[in-house]
């Protein structure tokens, strides 16, 4: 929770409304305290300081439709880095490990959902190989910006972070 207390900071220092919304705020948290609770959730440690966290779920049928194939990806969410880590890639090597483990459960696809207002992270998910895929905006959410990766793409092949590291780890309490 202090990574995202992190983010919620810095995003607003940046004229960024996100994760703030009292009436998506709570939600939230309760859906990500319940994703680690059932070990969804990985984190980064550095000197036993977590330095990034990330999510891999199943798709939000808010945003993922019969159409779509949503059980042929995996899912990010939450994806968190420290200010701290900024320019050494951890973002982007959290993606790859959801492409691996997206080929590992043999899912062609790793997606997400972002928020719409957001351009500057949409921007860095382009940057990182996902295409977009559409915006949807239904009137309870504020993320809707749709984008998808092939799982076969692995930008950062020489700084795997992976379950056999000591750096990345299955979160399982709240």
């Amino acid at each position: 929770m202090g990574l995202r207390e992190e983010a919620e900071k810095w995003l607003a220092a940046s004229g960024i409304d996100q994760w703030r919304d009292p009436a998506t705020r709570g939600p939230a948290l309760v859906k990500w305290r319940a994703d680690i609770a059932a070990g969804r959730t990985w984190v980064v440690e550095d000197h036993s300081a977590i330095t990034a966290t990330i999510t891999l779920t199943g798709p939000d049928l808010d945003f993922w439709h019969p159409e779509d194939a949503p059980q042929s990806a995996i899912y990010v969410a939450k994806l968190i880095t420290t200010r701290s880590a900024a320019g050494n890639h951890l973002g982007g090597r959290l993606l790859d490990f959801a492409c691996r483990k997206a080929q590992a459960a043999a899912l062609p696809w790793v997606r997400l959902d972002c928020w719409r207002d957001n351009e500057r992270l949409q921007r860095f998910y382009l940057h990182e190989g996902f295409q977009h895929v559409r915006t949807e905006a239904p009137k309870h959410r504020k993320s809707g910006w749709l984008g998808q990766r092939p799982a076969d793409v692995i930008r950062y092949p020489s700084e795997q972070l992976n379950e056999l590291d000591a750096h990345l780890s299955s979160k399982r309490s709240a």
